[in-house]
């Protein structure tokens, strides 16, 4: 009977422990997030250029003979 108390007392203790391990508090800080506008510049003039030239390579060829 003696042995049965003490192991009763002694997973009471560890049970106890144990809860008072786990039972921990945390704190998560949660900043605000800043939305900045992005200003993309896309230099497009180079294929507009190309395609200018074969649309008038005709002319430039007439024009040359």
């Amino acid at each position: 009977m003696k042995d049965m108390r003490s192991a009763l007392l002694g997973g009471i203790i560890v049970a106890t422990l144990l809860l008072g391990v786990s039972c921990t508090s945390h704190q998560v800080e949660v900043k605000p997030v800043e939305i900045k506008p992005i200003h993309i510049t896309i230099d497009i003039n180079v294929k507009v250029d190309r395609a200018l030239d074969n649309f008038f390579s005709d002319l430039d060829e007439l024009q040359s003979e």
